[in-house]
């Protein structure tokens, strides 16, 4: 599901379509928009817990948009503009697709997320559905999408894996490049490189490559992510499960063939 959630829900940070309504309200830039609009759900957040809660990035990088931000537009003008933003950008995908089916079901799962201790998944299931079918069904995406996230985080840290290490694993799986994911995150070369050594003095890593125990490790982390992950299924039947599925399918695949969701990606998504 998460192969399939995730290109869907990434048209907000990669389409441009999708960030037409912030450059309207004045945010230039891919980095602005997608702290602005990942953060919004939190409310009026500074740096310190966009840092947190996303994981991964060097203080410095939420630092240098919020919470600055904020003087220019109000969390609920975000939000505005990130549904509208989406369902523009995923409007051309849905054409002759039962969309509020999809969204009705995802909305379910979405709403059936046990979101403690999850504060990403917790601000996102707390938005109202929006009328707009295609906007709701990219809201249930996204909520979904969190959900999983952090419970991943959580997953991470009770494995004392760090910020920088769990991209380097990443890398050293061949999923995304290291050089997008430094320089991205802001981390500089010497905070890299204390990190790699971390990673090899665990017998993780050699030679920029997962060894035995760092692949088991990392199958233990992805296992423990999607078990984590299971309570919204829970609200669907199997054949329910199975429809959204099938439905999410072909949306996934346009997505990812129109070339919008980059194929080395920070996350590490490909193809659906």
């Amino acid at each position: 599901m998460w192969q399939l959630i995730e290109p869907v829900h990434a048209v907000t940070y990669f389409d441009p379509a999708a960030r037409e309504p912030l450059q309207q309200l004045g945010i230039e830039g891919f980095w602005a928009g997608y702290v602005i609009q990942r953060a919004a759900p939190l409310g009026p957040v500074g740096p310190a817990l966009a840092t947190a809660s996303f994981f991964g990035f060097h203080p410095r990088r939420a630092a240098a948009v919020l919470p600055e931000a904020w003087l220019r537009l109000s969390p609920a003008d975000a939000l505005e503009a990130r549904s509208r933003g989406a369902a523009a950008a995923l409007a051309p995908h849905v054409m002759g697709q039962p969309v509020e089916e999809l969204a009705d079901l995802l909305w379910r799962a979405a709403e059936a997320a046990d979101c403690e201790g999850r504060v990403l998944a917790a601000a996102n299931q707390a938005i109202a559905r929006p009328a707009e079918p295609v906007a709701a069904l990219w809201q249930a995406t996204t909520t979904l999408r969190e959900h999983r996230g952090d419970g991943h985080v959580a997953t991470l840290i009770s494995h004392g894996i760090g910020p920088i290490e769990a991209m380097q694993l990443k890398v050293a799986a061949g999923e995304s490049r290291a050089e997008d994911l430094r320089l991205g995150r802001g981390w500089s070369e010497d905070e890299w490189t204390a990190a790699a050594v971390h990673l090899e003095a665990l017998g993780w890593v050699a030679g920029g490559t997962l060894t035995t125990d760092g692949r088991r490790a990392r199958a233990d982390v992805e296992a423990v992510t999607d078990a984590a992950a299971r309570r919204p299924w829970s609200a669907l039947t199997a054949d329910q499960a199975e429809r959204a599925a099938e439905l999410l399918g072909p949306l996934a695949r346009a997505v990812w063939a129109s070339g919008v969701v980059p194929p080395s990606n920070p996350v590490g998504v490909g193809a659906p």
